[in-house]
């Protein structure tokens, strides 16, 4: 159930325009959502064909809205209504489809245990299988011809086969009965057929001689082709698991325990068992367990984990501290206000989880030529086989055998289905480390098709902590003004606002009996039942039939000239008071500015506030007037987009506050700067948690180095089979006599995919 406090009240109402009549502790209760999101653990699956399989039985059923399995970290992520659906259910179904799903509630230990077993068990097949193809690989090439050569190769194939690679038939039997295929499908069939064929012929060898041919065997082809695939599996693996590196590093963020004051003494607490509003100490040097505020002591916090931001940032009594950050040099006591998966360091590693588990635009092509891939070189094998017996004479069946076995070892599409995944999750896990959250892989796609970028200014050019520069009081500033004053601004989320009431703190007292109107774009109402007061711009004054002297004109005039922002406060028939407020840009904002405009992007900025006030903030960080849009409304912010988006751009919104969550859910990609509003950031696709607008600078980066990865692994996948199988089947044979050798397709095939891993481990070192 989600609560909203006064304040994210008032501006809810705010943004329809209705008055609202402001009371202490009033919560509204949304009703729960009908869907819930869950992830299982899927087991068997081996290839993209796994994947697709799995991914359409969970699409099937009653209830499901949405299903994605993801092969690289071998998760299913589904979106589901309880009351028709369960997870028991999708259990089953995954289940007589040929897999298995595990519903049980597992941490993230937990599975890190099942894969580390499942790793090393693969590895000690591995192993054994490529200590029996050793002799039998050398048997086969050098001593074939010594007695009971074949009756030796058999019986070191035969534990190779059926011991050491009986998951392949094992998975390989289970998809037949239910009327699917899959890699093991290929492997069990291409090694089955080997040895059954050899078995015959080391029993039977009459059949062959009394034909005048020689009765050859193939136990080594069947035995090196699943030692190359174990050893291809076992390398792959261990490559994926290098791909979740990112949430194993957020995760390890968190200490185990922390020190908790408990009835005036020092208890050394699990951090499990941590609640809301206890005193915890930290040490210099030591970790933060949960989020909370300083209530006593001061210290400098790295922040870099989460941010991004190399540079230590001091922290007082009453500023908050998040888990996983490390503190430096004081000690401190702060009370915790968020725990376990609520801190932001939980936030983070749930949304880089769901993140990573998402599939990209390009994930849906991959997937169709995945369903009908192996089918289809099912076809060609068999075309191969039969090419070779009616074309090739008295070796015809003998070498259509060994052509069709080794068509079908080398089409094994592995690499296909690791191609988009992997790079997906080395991409936002690389993005999370550096303080930029991808909400999903589309967004990691889109970005780098971006052409135009629209920024907000304050909060986002600026460092949107704007301060009170003077305060020019028309009227007697009496206490009673000052206290309505400082009560409308307090139930506005506008940073203007905060910037009054900062000004005003130690002034004035909050009242409880005002009624409060928002004019959206415009300004605030204040009713105190026997007057209205009103807080906003010039605009808004005029509309009132409030009329302002040729001096209060004037001075307007003059603060604007002098990049202030300006905020009349005015009762029903006079102006009361003129507010200058300043916000400075921030450092890294022009530098970031030029670095888009280089790459050949158009940036824009939009605000609020007067064109004059705006040109100047645009001319300190080098955009030119004619890209700047001044006095918008957050409606009018969202047409702006669709305008651009008319003219064929491509448009991201960077935004941080709530009137910006429209033209970030018009963008073709929103990014919501991360200390602005939770609405805006529960809008954007891309979250930048420091702030900084060289970030925007890195996601782009990453979006481009990301797809280019996609690219190269697709290309090499798709080229690997287009050459590898016309080969395999035996296409230069009638050129230059070349056949190529199951065991070398064998391995061929197995490097494939490792290379496809690595390659996107590489995303890692890439500079952005």
């Amino acid at each position: 159930m989600a609560t909203l406090n006064n304040k994210s009240l008032l501006n809810n109402n705010n943004s329809n325009n209705k008055s609202t009549s402001v009371k202490p502790n009033t919560n509204l209760v949304f009703a729960e959502s009908k869907a819930v999101k869950a992830e299982f653990p899927v087991t068997g699956m081996s290839c993209a064909s796994c994947v697709a399989h799995v991914q359409s039985t969970l699409a099937k059923q009653p209830g499901v809205t949405k299903a994605s399995v993801n092969l690289a970290n071998a998760t299913a992520y589904v979106e589901y209504i309880p009351n028709i659906s369960s997870p028991k259910k999708m259990k089953e179904a995954v289940q007589n489809s040929g897999y298995d799903l595990i519903i049980e509630e597992t941490d993230e230990q937990e599975l890190e245990d099942i894969r580390n077993k499942h790793l090393s068990d693969l590895k000690k097949n591995c192993i054994a299988s490529i200590a029996f193809s050793i002799p039998l690989v050398i048997i086969a090439m050098l001593f074939h011809t010594m007695p009971y050569a074949n009756y030796i190769m058999w019986a070191l194939s035969t534990p190779i086969v059926f011991v050491f690679g009986r998951q392949f038939f094992v998975s390989a039997w289970k998809q037949i009965k239910h009327r699917s295929t899959n890699m093991d499908t290929l492997v069990a069939l291409s090694t089955g057929t080997a040895y059954l064929f050899s078995v015959f012929n080391t029993i039977y060898p009459s059949f062959w001689i009394n034909k005048e041919l020689e009765p050859h065997v193939y136990f080594e082809v069947a035995g090196v082709v699943i030692a190359f695939v174990l050893l291809g599996k076992y390398l792959e693996d261990k490559a994926k698991q290098n791909t979740t590196s990112a949430i194993k590093q957020l995760i390890g963020l968190q200490p185990n325990t922390a020190i908790v004051v408990k009835n005036g003494k020092f208890e050394e607490t699990p951090i499990k068992s941590i609640q809301i509003g206890d005193e915890i100490v930290v040490k210099p040097g030591e970790k933060i367990a949960v989020d909370g505020k300083i209530v006593k002591g001061n210290s400098f916090v790295d922040e870099s984990m989460i941010n991004g931001e190399p540079l230590a940032v001091e922290k007082t009594e009453g500023n908050k501290v998040f888990a996983g950050t490390i503190n430096q040099t004081g000690s401190f006591h702060f009370v915790a206000e968020k725990v376990g998966k609520d801190t932001l360091l939980g936030q983070i590693i749930k949304m880089v989880q769901e993140a990573q588990g998402s599939q990209a635009p390009i994930q849906k092509t991959v997937d169709k030529i995945s369903s009908i891939f192996i089918p289809v070189i099912g076809i060609i094998a068999l075309i191969t086989f039969f090419s070779w017996f009616f074309l090739s004479g008295d070796n015809g069946f003998t070498q259509g055998l060994l052509s069709m076995v080794t068509v079908l070892v080398i089409a094994c599409p592995c690499a296909l289905g690791l191609a988009t995944p992997t790079a997906i999750m080395v991409g936002i896990g690389k993005g999370a480390t550096n303080g930029i959250l991808i909400k999903g892989a589309e967004a990691l796609e889109k970005a780098q098709k971006v052409t135009a970028i629209v920024l907000d200014k304050t909060g986002t050019i600026t460092e949107g902590r704007p301060h009170v520069t003077s305060m020019k009081w028309i009227a007697e500033p009496t206490k009673d003004l000052k206290d309505i004053l400082y009560t409308i601004e307090a139930y506005s989320e506008h940073p203007l606002a905060d910037a009054i009431k900062n000004y005003l703190e130690k002034q004035a007292t909050l009242l409880t009996q005002i009624r409060v109107t928002s004019l959206t774009g415009k300004g605030i109402v204040g009713d105190t039942g026997t007057e209205k007061y009103y807080i906003g711009n010039k605009k808004l004054l005029e509309e009132q039939g409030i009329s302002l002297s040729e001096t209060e004109l004037n001075y307007i005039e003059n603060e604007i000239n002098n990049s202030n922002s300006v905020v009349l406060f005015a009762s029903q028939t006079s102006l009361l008071s003129v507010i200058a407020i300043t916000d400075t840009v921030k450092e890294t904002s022009a530098d970031a500015i030029r670095k888009l405009q280089s790459w050949g992007l158009k940036v824009y900025m939009l605000t609020g506030d007067s064109k004059r006030s705006a040109n100047l903030i645009a001319k300190q960080v080098g955009i030119p007037e004619s890209y700047v849009k001044a006095g918008v409304l957050p409606a009018e912010k969202a047409t702006f987009i669709k305008e651009l988006q008319i003219n064929k751009e491509v448009v991201a919104m960077v935004g941080d506050g709530i009137n910006d969550s429209g033209a970030l859910a018009t963008a073709d990609v929103s990014i919501a700067m991360g200390k602005g509003s939770d609405i805006a950031m529960d809008v954007a696709q891309i979250t930048i948690i420091s702030s900084d607008l060289n970030k925007l600078c890195q996601a782009i980066k990453l979006s481009k180095a990301t797809v280019r990865t996609i690219k190269q692994n697709l290309f090499w996948a798709f080229i690997y089979n287009i050459i590898g199988v016309p080969i395999a089947a035996g296409i230069l044979y009638p050129i230059n006599g070349f056949l190529l050798n199951p065991m070398i397709a064998g391995a061929a095939m197995a490097l494939s995919s490792v290379s496809v891993v690595t390659n996107s481990l590489l995303l890692k070192l890439k500079k952005i």
